[in-house]
Order: structure tokens, then C-alpha cells, then sequence
């Protein structure tokens, strides 16, 4: 089992959101105690096993330190990284198969495209459910945009997308934990994603919380910003084809840059999530006399 680490959504060493990558070659997927107990080591929100079940097939699973997850956008961005960079692939198309489907990706020479699941829309709030989703980062419903609200959606993963009128809140904004976690539960989402939209130099500036999954706040979330991309879409703040820019971990001093694109077709919408991702580190795994899966 090769170990790597990389910083997704960046170019800049120790920026963006980083993830721990594990390469399998065509070999099985270790056990799930295995795969969570190595993610918890590595510390990082996410870790990606990566198994090649095909010349351009690829089998991924998500583990946070906590329990794993259907898909990650930065890990996947990371984990076709890793497998360029180290040469085990050549830019090109290629099909992978996670917990949310069977999607595609193109990997360019510098950055990773990645389809994510079909856009799902979730639960609407009343007016009482959003005054406590605000209350739980220290605002109010004043704080919200006009013609936008609190919303459930999901493209792999069902976040609450709540949405701040200025920079300023965004920034201001201070997370109840406990509080978070209660409502995700509630709601059965895997957390919140705060965002100012149409900013002068991006779509929205961002904010993602998912305490429930011991991620009290992520740099970087592809899932996310797929999703928000389909919200701002259905609500035309956003363009089929258009190359949006979205903007987060600036308050966690690990500014990212995450980029998507909605497609129309005869089927319905399609969404992508891209960006580019840099290895920082090659771990070794030093378990000499252990075969994985196996407890000690």
C-alpha cells in the first residue's frame, strides 16, 4: 500500500484542503476498521483507498477520521493526482465506481474534472427551522439574501446550503458544535454550507461544516459546491456551460479555489466539479508483521 498526502483545490504547498491517499494497485480493500484507523491516523477530513479494477476503471471508498462517507470531491481530486503524478496514469477519461455511483472524470495535464451524482433537492425550512440554522453560527435570518433560503441538496452528499448576504457575516459567522451537530442529525444532512454568492471575483465565497463527521470546518468541499452550483443554477444566478469559481478555507488560512460546470441535456442536468491538487508527502505504512484486515 503506497500513502500520500495531497492539497487539493491548490497549487500552493499546505493550502487547500488536504487528503490522505492510499493506492491499492488491483489489490482488495483492506477491512473497514482498517481503512477508518488509518484515516483517523492521518488526520486528515478525508482519506481515499483507491483500487484499479480495469486499465481505466477505478473503485474508491471515504473514510473520515470518524466513519466513512459516500463521495469526496477533494479526495477523488486528490486521489487522480496522486495516480498522475506517480505515473500509474496518463491524462485521459476514466470511469470510477463509489458509495454514490458510477461517475466519470477527466484528468487533465493540470487539472481533474469530476462528475458528481445526479442533483438532488432536498428539504426546504420554515421560518422558525432557518432562525435556528442562522442561530447556530451567531446570526440571524436578516442575514440572508434576498430571494434566496436555506435549502437541502445534494450532489452525492445532502448538505444544507445556507446562503449570507455579505462577506462580512460570512467571516463573522461562529459555529455552535453541538448546536450543528443536533440539526444534522435532525435533518439527516452531513452538514452546512455557508456561502456569500456573486461576489466580484467569484461565484460565492464559502464556508462548510460538517461537526457531526468530526470536521468542525473543511478548506475544501467538491460535494458542496456541486450542489450549490445546481442551487444557484435552478435559481439563475449561474449559466449552463459557464466555468464558475468558488472560494473557501480563507478563514481557516487555507484559501482554495474549487471550479464547476452545469451541462443541459435531453436526460436533465449534469454537474462537475474541477480543480488542481499538489502531493506534499509519500508516507510509509510500518505494519511488518500484520496482514490488513486482521485486529491485533
Amino acid at each position: 500500500m503506497e500513502l500520500y498526502v495531497a492539497d487539493a483545490f491548490t497549487t500552493v504547498p499546505f493550502s487547500g484542503n488536504q487528503a490522505g491517499v492510499a493506492l491499492l494497485g488491483a489489490e482488495d480493500l483492506p477491512a473497514e476498521f482498517f481503512m477508518r484507523g488509518l484515516a483517523g491516523e492521518l488526520k486528515h477530513s478525508e482519506t481515499a483507498f483507491v483500487r484499479q479494477t480495469g486499465e481505466k476503471r477505478f473503485h474508491i471508498r471515504y473514510f473520515t477520521p470518524a466513519e466513512e462517507v459516500d463521495l469526496c470531491g477533494h479526495a477523488t481530486i486528490a486521489a487522480f493526482t496522486v495516480l498522475r503524478d506517480t505515473g500509474v496514469i496518463s491524462p485521459g477519461n476514466y470511469a470510477l465506481h463509489t458509495r454514490s455511483g458510477d461517475l466519470e472524470l477527466e484528468v487533465g495535464a493540470d487539472t481533474v474534472w469530476m462528475d458528481m451524482a445526479p442533483p438532488a433537492d432536498g428539504q426546504t425550512f420554515s421560518r422558525q427551522e432557518q432562525a435556528e440554522l442562522y442561530a447556530a453560527y451567531g446570526l440571524t435570518p436578516d442575514s440572508c439574501p434576498a430571494g434566496l433560503e436555506a435549502q437541502a441538496v445534494s450532489t452525492g452528499l445532502m448538505d444544507i446550503l445556507l446562503p449570507v448576504s455579505t462577506l462580512e457575516a460570512l467571516e463573522r459567522a461562529r459555529q455552535n458544535e453541538g448546536e450543528v451537530t443536533r440539526l444534522s442529525e435532525r435533518y439527516g444532512v452531513v452538514g452546512v454550507h455557508m456561502f456569500c454568492p456573486n461576489t466580484s471575483d467569484a461565484a460565492a465565497h464559502c464556508r462548510n461544516f460538517a461537526p457531526l463527521y468530526a470536521i468542525p470546518e473543511e478548506a475544501a468541499t467538491g460535494t458542496s459546491n456541486g450542489a450549490l452550483t445546481y442551487y444557484l443554477y435552478r435559481r439563475g444566478r449561474i449559466r449552463a456551460g459557464a466555468v464558475n469559481r468558488f472560494v473557501q478555507g480563507e478563514q481557516m488560512g487555507k484559501p482554495s479555489e474549487i471550479l464547476s460546470r452545469i451541462t443541459e441535456d435531453k436526460d436533465g442536468v449534469k454537474v462537475r466539479v474541477g480543480g488542481r491538487a499538489l502531493l506534499t508527502l509519500r508516507c510509509e505504512l510500518l505494519l511488518r508483521n500484520q496482514r490488513f484486515g486482521e485486529p491485533t
